[in-house]
């Protein structure tokens, strides 16, 4: 009996599993009786077992003093219980996280005697605000999907999509052709669409921690709407087309126009009236002028010189005819017309020609 009461006493107690929810707190029950034998010689250790199968130590209690920063991932969120000396080494978790899921060891110590408590921890995430979309053509006649799915979240997730029949948010039932996708719950089909599905439907995602929802909306056209539409959008476009067609073609014309009256005075107008001719005697003082302005001597003789073989003619060659007078002459017992003598008739009458320049003509055109 004495060699029995030596040995230690090992006492081992096997717990039930806790499920919390993230985000949420939790205390992991220890109760010992080894806190009255030696105070002094008390030791305190939780382990942790998480699903690496990877041992870390959470807290100890040694030598009087608590070491609660021994895992990096728990450090500042664990704590005993305010009586764990008198018997309740409970570990107090806070803001609890998917890593803290796993087994925990409670082990004491004292004077000789162990006692061993174990607990699983299972940490719940909600799931995560789920993504909600529509597949497929919004037709009549044609066929379409609502998509709903959540990123993250504790397995198993599941889906459930309703119908909002009024504005109060009222939830109904999805319309009769749609069918869920047993493979994929979060997959709704409809075929064959109609107006009726127009509207608005909700997703809930939803696990053992919580749920989380979203909303689509679903918009059915008419095919003959489309074809409204599809001729409205050609008819705006051509009217913004004939718009810039015109202010391109007015521009045009005001450029081509600005042209036309820059080019204008550098051509010669075909109907523009000639310069007139200024009728000059030979020998004359505008004459004499021009000639002396443009400093040509041979033009001054020359025309000396023709005035005087005008006057020589005058005189020797013709005279008995006195312009502009009218007179008669006979010739042959007949009388001529002066009007009537030309250049035969002087010939007949014994008259010598004369050969003129062009200068000794009675008028010059200048």
């Amino acid at each position: 009996d004495d060699l029995l009461r030596s040995l230690s006493t090992l006492i081992f107690y096997v717990g039930n599993k806790l499920h919390r929810v993230a985000e949420e707190n939790v205390t992991l029950p220890c109760h010992h009786r080894l806190g009255l034998l030696e105070p002094r010689s008390l030791d305190i250790e939780w382990l942790l077992h998480d699903s690496k199968a990877d041992q870390k130590v959470v807290i100890t209690y040694s030598g009087g003093n608590v070491y609660n920063d021994l895992n990096e991932g728990q450090k500042g969120r664990v704590s005993f219980t305010s009586n764990f000396l008198a018997g309740d080494a409970s570990l107090h978790i806070v803001s609890l996280q998917p890593s803290d899921a796993g087994q925990y060891t409670c082990k004491v110590k004292n004077a000789g005697q162990y006692e061993w408590y174990r607990i699983t921890l299972i940490v719940l995430e909600k799931p995560s605000k789920p993504k909600c979309w529509v597949e497929g053509e919004l037709f009549e006649g044609k066929e379409l999907s609502l998509q709903c799915n959540s990123a993250s979240g504790t397995a198993p997730i599941s889906y459930q999509w309703q119908r909002i029949s009024d504005k109060e948010g009222k939830l109904g039932r999805l319309p009769p052709t749609a069918r869920v996708n047993i493979s994929n719950p979060g997959q709704v089909l409809m075929k064959n669409i109609t107006q009726m599905v127009t509207g608005l439907y909700q997703c809930t995602a939803s696990n053992e921690a919580g749920q989380e929802n979203c909303v689509v909306q679903v918009t059915v056209q008419y095919a003959r709407s489309v074809g409204m539409v599809a001729g409205a959008v050609c008819g705006v476009v051509a009217g913004i087309s004939l718009v810039f067609l015109s202010v391109w073609l007015t521009i045009r014309r005001k450029e081509k126009k600005r042209y036309e009256e820059e080019e204008a005075p550098n051509e010669i107008r075909e109907d523009a009236e000639a310069p007139k001719a200024h009728l000059v005697k030979p020998g004359s003082s505008s004459s004499g002028s021009r000639s002396s302005r443009s400093g040509s001597s041979s033009t001054k003789s020359t025309a000396n010189s023709a005035s005087r073989s005008q006057r020589t003619l005058s005189t020797e060659a013709t005279p008995h005819i006195t312009p502009p007078q009218y007179s008669r002459v006979k010739t042959e017992g007949r009388e001529i017309d002066s009007k009537k003598v030309n250049h035969a008739t002087l010939v007949k009458m014994g008259a010598t020609p004369v050969m003129l320049p062009a200068q000794s003509r009675a008028f010059q055109t200048v």
